[in-house]
């Protein structure tokens, strides 16, 4: 097999995932190409976090695989740090220290993509400590944290969500650009600007994953969301 074939796409396999008797995701399936964005919605509970934790490694799934380039990154705990990159919903930053430490702490000087931290704005507020920052800049810190040179796909937990409007516009871009180069963008978003970035859209629900063409009609989205 080629190298070019191995790289045309990730494979999510098969993921269940259990909490008591309660069965949270019942066998998620998805192929994405490189150089695509899908998003994931969902109800409050519905196991979006939950999958984008399994595909990061924070979370073991009870069963399933995460194929890449030829590699189970569930089980490849290395490979996954060096390809994925987690921007959870939380602020993952530590508050006390200047961005540039946070920086640093994420990456070290060697993985450290300074041209990416300069896309995103970042390097307009370094050195300033992070309890001093909107959520706009820390949103923009995170993914900057999240993500190095050589992170080929990127997992978004509702990245934009109660930003303004110049914060959005910074992390669509980054998003836009981040594909445009060939990456992955998994997004789990509510948000109708961040739809309109994905090349597909699904509904996660009752453990299943279910494609969704968004038309921009939010009733019927909503609708099929409650059904």
């Amino acid at each position: 097999m080629s190298v070019d074939s191995i790289e045309r796409k990730i494979d999510i396999v098969g993921i269940k995932k259990k909490y008591g008797r309660k069965e949270i995701l019942r066998g998620i399936d998805l192929t994405i190409p490189f150089s695509s964005c899908i998003g994931i919605l969902g109800g409050n509970g519905s196991g979006k976090t939950t999958l984008l934790s399994i595909l990061a490694g924070i979370i073991s799934a009870d069963e399933g695989s995460f194929i890449c380039e030829g590699f189970d990154l569930l089980s490849d705990a290395k490979r996954r740090r060096f390809l994925v990159g987690i921007i959870p919903q939380k602020n993952p930053l530590i508050e006390e220290l200047s961005c540039y430490d946070n920086l640093k702490l994420w990456h070290g000087r060697k993985y450290l993509d300074m041209d990416m931290v300069k896309k995103l704005g970042v390097t307009n507020f370094l050195n300033k400590r992070v309890s001093e920052l909107s959520e706009g800049m820390k949103k923009r810190l995170a993914i900057a944290c999240a993500v190095s040179r050589h992170s080929k796909i990127l997992l978004m937990d509702e990245p934009s969500a109660a930003l303004d409007i110049v914060a959005k516009y910074v992390i669509y871009n980054y998003i836009r650009e981040f594909v445009s180069d060939g990456g992955i963008v998994i997004l789990v978003t509510h948000d109708e600007g961040e739809l309109k970035l994905c090349d597909r859209q699904y509904i996660l629900k009752d453990g299943i994953l279910l494609e969704y063409n968004f038309d921009g009609d939010i009733k019927k989205l909503a609708k099929m969301m409650g059904d």
